[in-house]
């Protein structure tokens, strides 16, 4: 159990409590394993970098950058957006979403779930329970809805809606045009559950998403109905931690089979139209992870690195020379599989045999969350609110 990752500040969402203990004997004692010594094979560079505000801090926060159209989007928990440049990182725009409380005091926005661009907008959500859609013109507000609760998990924009899972259970749909709620579903809460949401994923007018009770469920886009639920994850063992069951990353639709992974459960291949479960493994994380061809690459609850089989979910092989160091979710680019880790360290790997290519030195604040690949740089932004441009 990864209880150093659990007990991050703000990691832990609390419904319910009352008379009970979260662990029952010692506490787990976890160990960050020494930096591995590797033999770099090419010379990682950064092309460039830019401040995004004050960054996440040591709040946890899933906010990451978007890319389109040769522009970058970014933000910080505050309320600063930045739309800057991706061959140079010179900034396009700038805006501030902290609301004005004083003559010149600003409430801090607490923007939270990873950035989204389509269509002309640029979409990110609060803890306030705000969405926002931006222009991506000019950074200008084109509309502002409250939704049910924080909106912790990255905005899903298919078919004309904006998908938004809320920390308190429910995926909402809004009109892509104006933000009006067009219909809600109710994915359950249990008492204690990590803090973070599972973003959805759509194909062929479903939504599926991972929900905090253990289940991964379909939703009919148009309709808002529910179309099947399936568990992948049981509450079980002695204490509360035991029994965390969230599903709280993306599924990966591919080929019609929903590959769904959850804490605490089982990484499991469903299909799509039934929710029948293909083959389930005994493996947990909170990160997102790749599907790849005929390869899965995920990154587990004790920082292995894994390469496994879309057939039967067969390990290919196993990478533990990162053993909690609270690595982001891996990414592929340029042929190596790259993760980013909370000493600031990035760390590319072989995705044939899972081999060290290279590691190199970012940052000094650390990563929380995943690089992302644009326009042939791999972005990522640091817990301080730097943003990188990396290439190879």
């Amino acid at each position: 159990m990864q209880l150093r990752k659990l007990l991050l500040p703000g990691l832990l969402s609390v419904t319910l409590l009352s008379g009970c203990s979260l662990f029952s004997g010692e506490e787990d004692i976890v160990t960050m394993s020494p930096l591995p010594t590797v033999e770099n094979q090419f010379a990682p560079s950064t092309a460039w970098s830019t401040s995004v505000g004050s960054g996440i801090g040591d709040f946890y926060s899933n906010l990451h950058p978007a890319f389109a159209d040769s522009v970058v989007y970014a933000a910080d928990r505050k309320g600063t957006v930045k739309a800057v440049n991706a061959d140079d990182g010179k900034e396009v725009w700038s805006i501030n979403l902290a609301e004005k409380s004083g003559w010149i005091s600003r409430s801090p926005a607490l923007l939270s779930g990873g950035l989204a661009v389509a269509g002309g907008h640029v979409y990110v959500g609060s803890e306030k329970a705000q969405v926002y859609a931006l222009n991506t013109s000019d950074g200008s507000v084109a509309w502002q809805t409250r939704v049910a609760g924080e909106a912790l998990s990255r905005p899903v924009v298919s078919d004309g809606m904006v998908l938004i899972h809320t920390a308190n259970g429910q995926l909402q749909a809004l009109n892509e045009a104006d933000g009006a709620v067009k219909w809600t579903v109710n994915l359950d809460m249990p008492a204690l559950s990590l803090r973070g949401e599972s973003a959805p994923a759509t194909a062929f007018g479903a939504a599926v998403v991972g929900g905090d009770n253990g289940r991964v469920s379909a939703v009919l886009m148009q309709q808002g109905q529910l179309i099947w639920q399936q568990r992948i994850s049981q509450a079980t063992g002695p204490t509360e931690i035991d029994r965390l069951s969230d599903v709280d990353t993306t599924p990966v639709i591919a080929n019609g089979v929903v590959y769904a992974l959850a804490y605490n459960g089982n990484l499991t291949a469903m299909d799509l139209r039934s929710g029948q479960v293909m083959w389930k493994r005994e493996l947990g994380s909170v990160n997102d992870f790749v599907v790849e061809g005929n390869r899965i690459f995920l990154v587990d609850q004790n920082d292995r690195l894994l390469a496994l089989s879309t057939d039967g979910g067969v390990t290919l092989w196993t990478q533990s020379d990162l053993l909690h160091r609270l690595l982001t979710a891996p990414v592929l680019y340029n042929g190596s599989l790259v993760v980013g880790d909370s000493e600031g360290y990035m760390h590319w790997v072989d995705p044939t045999n899972g081999r060290f290519v290279a590691q190199e030195k970012v940052d000094s604040s650390g990563f929380l969350t995943e690089p992302v690949v644009a326009d042939g740089k791999l972005l990522i932004q640091a817990k301080d609110g730097t943003l990188y441009a990396i290439t190879r």
